[in-house]
């Protein structure tokens, strides 16, 4: 069963005794590989491990045990036996459900943290919010709150047919469905259609809302739909799309992996 996962900024007094650290290094986690299994120093283990992140983050409990994240100290060498610095796309299936998701939040806190340190209207050292999730501008009173960056991911169909593009930077053979991120004054479903149309020179029409997934890679939020094809010649944009076709589910070719709402919109 899914342990539920309460965001927080303030610890209660349960929450400093016990609990995950999720501490991380240019993007990859600190975890020890134990047989296929990645797990989390612990923080009753701070002081043995001689951890001692930077710029450390409340982000709640999972279930009673508290959950916090931090970047890992330039003195933090040699590690201790067994851990390691892994990129946290590696630690899918390897890192518990739960603690996966929350590592993804904890990486864009620590993110936000990392670049918004000083205020980006006038240069000067951005405070902390005590019980909020912000840093103001003591000269200006700039409030920066942690960014994300909406994006559509939309699966187009045409009778028994769905349409896969490839972009250039995908792994070798592999197809997804088609996305883009929401540009100022759109709204999702103007995203939708300019996309589409943009990188295919197809229309769509019947837009459908069918679910969400945070999407930490650095910080964006994919906003998933379905949609009808609606006409127009298949002519894909070779800045954006290596090859697109319509394919059947007889003959898919290789596909984004299951963690990914790509993959859930095509099964």
């Amino acid at each position: 069963m899914t342990v539920r996962f309460a965001a927080g900024v303030e610890p209660d007094e349960n929450s400093l005794r016990s609990g995950w650290w999720f501490v991380f290094r240019n993007g990859d986690l600190l975890v020890r590989l134990n047989g296929g299994i990645a797990e989390l120093p612990q923080a009753e283990q701070t002081e043995r491990l001689r951890l001692q992140p930077l710029h450390t983050h409340y982000l709640g409990a999972l279930g009673i045990e508290g959950c916090w994240t931090g970047e890992a100290s330039p003195e933090y060498t040699p590690l201790p036996p067994g851990f390691t610095f892994e990129p946290l796309r590696a630690l899918y299936g390897v890192l518990a459900e739960d603690l996966y998701a929350v590592a993804g939040r904890a990486v864009q806190v620590v993110e936000w943290d990392r670049t918004h340190r000083y205020c980006g209207r006038c240069g000067t050292a951005t405070n902390d919010i005590a019980g909020e999730r912000a840093k103001r501008c003591p000269n200006c009173g700039l409030l920066s709150y942690p960014r994300i960056s909406p994006a559509v991911i939309v699966l187009v169909a045409r009778d028994d047919e769905l349409l896969l593009a490839r972009s250039p930077h995908f792994p070798a053979g592999m197809y997804s469905v088609l996305a883009g991120f929401v540009e100022p004054g759109e709204s999702l479903e103007d995203t939708v259609a300019r996309e589409i149309g943009e990188e295919t020179g197809i229309g769509v029409k019947s837009v459908r809302y069918f679910g969400s997934q945070p999407w930490p890679y650095p910080n964006s939020l994919m906003i998933g739909f379905t949609a009808v094809y609606a006409g127009g010649e298949l002519t894909p944009d070779p800045r954006e799309i290596e090859a697109a076709a319509w394919y059947t589910r007889n003959n898919l070719p290789k596909l984004p992996g299951k963690p990914s709402i790509a993959r859930a919109l095509i099964d």
